[in-house]
């Protein structure tokens, strides 16, 4: 043989080998999951309140900047406390298909419902944010400060009334938490949703509520509703103005300035259903670390004054494991917790 022929020989066998590991190697397409249909996103809660708002908020980013190939459908199911759509989620193990957001019911209904779930039944893919709760009133009210409702809360002896979101859920546990710390009495007021919340409180139905700045911040700028104080260490860090007259998230004192010795935040997160591969968890870590970097996405977290905090994996995992066992505290102290 000559030494062309070796040459020829080799080269032959070298793109041989390299065609070889080529194959054998997965294209970047088939290496990345993606959905092969539209996405379910479960919403465990009422129209109109926060994590609908959050929800559909989302669905529209990934739309208008053609952020999915497939199209994402927001579905709700508030039914018991939103046991219901934490159910069904559990129930489509090994779906990708199916994405849930979450809120501290994600908590609070198996421990005071005892449906047989658990946050291990699904799989964590990320916290979006943590939402604030204000204590609210009617703009047409006199109190200007948590002091001035809290002494009039007391002279009501037992008469003022509270909506909030379901029972023995967040905001409950919040108002069992300022007649704790006040003694100040309440009539609580279970509502489907956030957005029921508000308008009870323009309607002056109730005498005040403790939601989340998203689902009251629209009667805020309309006049309508006045904020007192937020249930946090500090307050909240966003001085673009809200109202006509230029008031901003930031001119909301905390609570515990005001004396009102009581502090709750809470999970605005995603989860999949459980047996999820981790390039399909991956998938949506990327999908909604996209729609954070939208215009649309920074302004509603603005005009919502969440906490912007991102969190995935193991991190992710672990700030769930103390949250529960948090939730399991507040619960126990205030009574909610289903007797066995």
């Amino acid at each position: 043989m000559t030494h062309l022929d070796l040459r020829s020989c080799s080269r032959v066998a070298a793109l041989g080998l390299a065609a070889a590991f080529m194959a054998s190697m997965p294209s970047a397409a088939q290496a990345a999951w993606e959905p092969t249909r539209p996405v379910e996103f479960i919403v465990p809660a009422g129209t109109g309140g926060g994590a609908d708002q959050m929800a559909r908020t989302i669905q529209g980013i990934i739309s208008k900047h053609n952020l999915m190939k497939q199209p994402m459908v927001v579905i709700n199911k508030a039914g018991g406390a939103g046991g219901e759509g934490f159910l069904d989620v559990k129930n489509s193990k090994g779906n990708p298909q199916k994405i849930i957001i979450t809120l501290s019911n994600l908590f609070t209904t198996p421990l005071a419902t005892g449906i047989p779930f658990n946050w291990k039944d699904l799989t964590p893919v990320a916290m979006l944010a943590l939402d604030e709760f204000i204590l609210w009133v009617n703009a047409e009210k006199p109190y200007k400060t948590a002091k001035d409702f809290i002494e009039a809360a007391k002279q009501a002896n037992g008469s003022f009334k509270i909506a909030g979101t379901g029972s023995k859920q967040e905001d409950q546990i919040i108002t069992e938490a300022i007649q704790k710390a006040t003694g100040a009495k309440f009539i609580y007021i279970p509502q489907g949703g956030g957005g029921a919340v508000a308008v009870q409180l323009v309607g002056n139905h109730v005498d005040a509520t403790v939601n989340n700045p998203i689902e009251a911040v629209s009667h805020w700028r309309g006049g309508k509703l006045r904020p007192l104080c937020v249930f946090d260490s500090k307050p909240v860090e966003y001085h673009e103005k809200i109202t006509p007259d230029g008031q901003t998230w930031a001119d909301v004192p905390a609570c515990k300035a005001q004396g009102l010795n009581v502090e709750y935040l809470m999970l605005r997160g995603v989860f999949m259903p459980g047996g999820a591969s981790n390039d399909q968890v991956q998938y949506y870590v990327d999908l909604f670390k996209k729609v954070r970097e939208t215009p649309e996405w920074k302004d509603f977290m603005r005009s919502g004054a969440f906490n912007t905090t991102f969190m995935s994996g193991d991190q992710f995992k672990d700030w769930i494991a103390k949250e529960e066992k948090r939730h399991e505290e507040l619960m126990k102290a205030a009574g909610f917790l289903e007797k066995k």
